[in-house]
């Protein structure tokens, strides 16, 4: 009975975590940003000034183009929290040349990466690391890979990766709607990170 004390801390952390998650709490600060306002000092005609300038530059930066990765290896770390938010792959989004190695690291415990069956292009190796340990994949396939944390996928934590060209992208953007309603939340993740390709 004595660890009873910590259930509502929990609940409390549990609720704050899936209300403010990464994209909701980025949305809501976009919002406020965008507001307008009304700047005025004493003696003065009371104007109104926006932050708009602000709120596109946020924009443009979230749906701005990966580029291609230098070098034959790239790592990927797993993380719980990261600048895309919770439970996050990172980078989310990654551009590398036919027969590169990627590497996913365990940085957090608990996370793996693994392949989504209809989400990478045909006839490519498929891949499912075991939770906390890290795996590297050789990419010898051209095209778009989706791939996500086996525990964490109701939270959205996927990646993607092209290889080479994006030949099956519109093959990937008709399975969007399965993977979506596997996400209790950040659904709009996997289309955000499409659209960086």
């Amino acid at each position: 009975m004595k660890n009873t004390k910590f259930l509502p801390f929990f609940a409390i952390t549990f609720t704050f975590i899936l209300f403010f998650n990464g994209k909701q709490y980025d949305e809501m600060v976009s919002a406020r940003l965008a507001s307008n306002v009304s700047v005025c000092l004493e003696g003065q005609s009371c104007g109104a000034a926006t932050s708009s300038s602000t709120s596109s530059s946020i924009s443009a930066e979230s749906s701005s183009k990966v580029q291609l990765s230098e070098g034959s290896e790239h790592t990927v770390k797993m993380l719980n929290s990261g600048d895309g938010g919770m439970m996050i792959f990172e980078p989310a989004v990654l551009k590398v040349s036919i027969g590169d190695t990627v590497h996913f690291k365990a940085t957090d415990a608990a996370h793996n990466s693994a392949s989504i069956e209809g989400m990478i292009p045909d006839g490519a190796q498929t891949w499912a690391g075991a939770l906390s340990q890290d795996i590297s994949v050789v990419l010898d396939t051209e095209g778009v890979y989706v791939y996500q944390c086996d525990p964490h996928v109701m939270m959205a934590m996927i990646g993607v990766i092209q290889v080479g060209e994006a030949v099956n992208l519109d093959t990937i953007k008709t399975s969007v709607g399965v993977q979506k309603s596997k996400f209790m939340m950040n659904a709009e993740r996997i289309d955000e990170y499409l659209s960086k390709l």
